[in-house]
């Protein structure tokens, strides 16, 4: 059974940057698209960023666009988000979990396996 667990989350100053890692265990994670989605306290969920299994095709939401990259190593079984100039706003927990590509280009929020997310703090 597909698990994945969030890692690389942590208190940085406004304008640094983190790497998160979602890795993968129980399945291949390169057969799957994956998604990257954070909450606030009080905000809705948001979906920041998808990656496609193949071909490897990538989405961004407008808030992040510019400054996250996201990136997969099938070898090591593992989806990153590379997160540059951080901003107080990108305070969240962070979280991947299994999500299609033609639901993330279709803008919906359904999203299946996730992991407990890794808390992101940006102070100003």
């Amino acid at each position: 059974q597909l698990q994945l667990v969030e890692s690389g989350g942590g208190l940085v100053q406004r304008g640094g940057s983190l790497r998160l890692a979602c890795t993968a265990s129980g399945a291949p994670l390169q057969y799957f698209d994956i998604g990257w989605f954070r909450q606030a306290p009080g905000k809705e969920r948001e979906r920041i960023s998808c990656i496609e299994s193949t071909p490897i095709n990538t989405y961004y939401a407008d808030s992040v666009s510019g400054r996250f990259t996201i990136s997969r190593d099938n070898a090591k079984n593992t989806v990153y988000l590379q997160m540059t100039r951080l901003q107080p706003e990108d305070t969240a927990l962070y979280y991947c979990a299994l999500h299609s590509w033609p639901s993330c280009v279709a803008g919906r929020d359904d999203a299946g396996t996730r992991g407990q997310g890794t808390q992101v703090t940006v102070s100003s």
